[in-house]
């Protein structure tokens, strides 16, 4: 029977009560198969698996955007349920940032990992990241946390958090969840028009025609493979309008322009479809993903 409570010092006493390891899971909530799969990959890995959901105000530039975030706690319980989830907590803003409605005084900057790609478009959205993750990570602490590699620079902004403030907890980066169609499962999703779905599957496809190229020349340069992936995005319609299409180093997402033999390249794209924004990735694209 999955347990659910309000308080993230309620939720610390029952971890502390039950067996190691413990696996945190920290979402948004609107979960969807994406989450169940990070859930799953926990469940595999962890004696205890711990569910955040908590829409985070300070990761959102427009407050109209925040009100508008969906909130199905009832139905996320039941996802993590069914993923396998052992507790979820579900804090309000003033538990887990207790100067609210004041801003937290304390929070943390990323430095400029957070600036580029999505952190171009969404100013201060890793800073405020950031700091819920360290906030939950504290007050919770867990063995170990889950982060999809969807969100690749997310994952590699709490890597470099956790490394540089040296926090006790192990990152576990799991493969992105996708639609049969290869479409990259988002909460965002839900909102594409079935025109602009279909027009959505440009991103995978840009991401495996830059792969297929990598395959048949292993020394093809960074620069090459962007303008693989950014004539998919161009060619797909009006629907489709593209943001970025990136080779960048996969350990340190700085770019990656020259030819890439052996070393570890991730693609990333993003494209506004039919109105909603859209990433996805290749974290690992020396390896072949056919």
């Amino acid at each position: 029977m999955i347990e659910v409570v309000d308080s993230l010092a309620e939720a610390r006493a029952v971890l502390r009560r039950g067996p190691a390891p413990t696996a945190l899971v920290a979402t948004m909530g609107a979960l969807h198969a994406g989450h169940q799969s990070l859930i799953t990959a926990a469940r595999a890995r962890a004696a205890q698996v711990a569910v955040t959901v908590f829409v985070n105000p300070l990761q959102f530039n427009n407050p109209e955007d925040l009100a508008r975030y969906p909130r199905t706690l009832e139905a996320d319980v039941a996802a993590c349920a069914e993923a396998g989830a052992d507790l979820v907590i579900a804090p309000s803003v003033e538990d887990v940032y207790p100067t609210w409605p004041e801003l937290p005084p304390t929070e943390v900057h990323v430095g400029p990992l957070g600036s580029v790609l999505e952190g171009a478009s969404r100013p201060g959205h890793f800073n405020g990241m950031a700091t819920v993750v360290v906030a939950l990570l504290a007050a919770l602490q867990p063995d170990l946390a889950l982060f999809g590699e969807k969100d690749l620079q997310q994952l590699a902004i709490v890597r470099q958090v956790v490394r540089d403030l040296h926090l006790p907890v192990e990152i576990v980066g799991v493969a992105t969840s996708r639609e049969p169609d290869g479409l990259a499962r988002s909460s965002r999703n839900v909102r594409l028009s079935p025109e602009a779905r279909e027009a959505a599957t440009a991103l995978w496809q840009a991401l495996r025609r830059a792969q297929a190229r990598l395959d048949r020349e292993p020394q093809v340069r960074g620069v090459d493979l962007e303008a693989e992936m950014a004539a998919v995005l161009l060619n797909a319609g009006p629907l489709v309008e593209p943001d970025y299409a990136v080779a960048l180093d996969a350990e340190t997402l700085a770019p990656h322009p020259g030819p890439v033999g052996t070393a570890k390249v991730a693609l990333a794209v993003a494209a506004v479809v039919g109105g909603v924004r859209l990433i996805d990735n290749l974290a690992d694209a020396t390896a072949s993903q056919a």
